[in-house]
């Protein structure tokens, strides 16, 4: 976590170009079942401009019925991730893959669980639409074998495929 927050924090006080700085970036997911929006930075991109950090955290909603109603329970994860990408179009349009760890925050409506760790890993499209702000779509895979233990079914939650949008913006 030191080392990422160095490359972050470097990369911002030596003024990186605009096409080359931090990203900040907000999406809509879903993982598995659950309705998700986060939050995330990526680093500026070194190793000839193709590999970047990413960190973020979502609050995803977990759909199960408690007794005779159906209900939304929230809960977070942060991720922390390597990723490597292509120019496919002009420097517009990048090609993308990622992969990396995953904390989860299980609430306790549904789990005995404080934290779980896992696993996730993407590919991804961005689309420049001006040198500072991209949009993007994400498809891919997670798993953290996490299961809902309060309920009497136990299902699982926050495994499985994985879907992404959302836009970034470059300060």
């Amino acid at each position: 976590m030191a080392c990422i927050a160095f490359i972050l924090l470097s990369a911002a006080a030596f003024g990186q170009s605009p096409e080359n700085r931090i990203g900040i970036g907000f999406n809509i997911n879903r993982f598995q079942d659950d309705f998700g929006l986060g939050l995330h930075l990526v680093s500026p991109y070194f190793a000839n401009a193709k590999a970047a950090v990413r960190v973020g955290g979502n609050l995803q909603w977990f759909q199960y019925t408690d007794g005779n109603e159906v209900t939304w329970s929230p809960y977070g994860n942060i991720q922390v991730g390597i990723r490597g990408r292509q120019p496919v179009v002009d420097d517009r349009i990048y090609i993308y893959g990622e992969g990396g760890g995953l904390l989860l925050l299980p609430n306790a409506a549904f789990s005995s669980e404080k934290t779980r760790m896992g696993g996730y890993g993407l590919f991804g499209f961005e689309f420049y639409t001006s040198p500072r702000f991209s949009e993007f779509v994400e498809l891919g895979g997670m798993g953290a074998g996490a299961r809902a233990d309060q309920l009497s079914s136990k299902p699982i939650y926050s495994n499985g495929f994985v879907t992404t949008v959302g836009f970034r913006i470059i300060p």
